[in-house]
């Protein structure tokens, strides 16, 4: 990942147009990596959250599901996920959900977000 050039890590092209749960693609995706972000390419929140990855030495698979033919169904499901609204970006690490933006900032100021990133085995430091 080179954080100097505006990459963030691994964008996955998500335009198969498979039919299934929303809910069910979401997990599937999540535990494909060790820290996934589903984002929204114009939103400045999920900017920042994947600069702080991006700065932690971490390499995200980011998920735009404005460039997701069912990224609307997807970003439904988030929301109903997690009870919540605006659901984006949304963090997985290890497969399982850490929340929104104010979820993993709150983590990564008390100290637990890095011992999150070297369980799942993306950061070594």
């Amino acid at each position: 990942m080179h954080c100097q050039t505006g990459s963030w890590g691994s964008y996955v092209q998500t335009t198969r147009t498979t039919v299934g749960d929303p809910l069910e693609r979401i997990e599937r995706l999540a535990s494909e990596n060790a820290v996934v972000i589903f984002s929204i390419s114009s939103c400045c929140m999920c900017h920042a959250i994947k600069r702080l990855f991006c700065g932690m030495g971490v390499n995200p698979t980011v998920y735009e599901l404005d460039q997701d033919p069912r990224g609307k169904d997807m970003e439904k499901a988030l929301m109903r996920l997690l009870g919540s609204s605006p659901a984006l970006p949304v963090v997985f690490i290890g497969g399982k959900l850490v929340g929104t933006m104010d979820r993993v900032m709150a983590s990564h100021i008390n100290g637990t977000l890095v011992p999150l990133l070297k369980q799942a085995g993306a950061l070594w430091l």
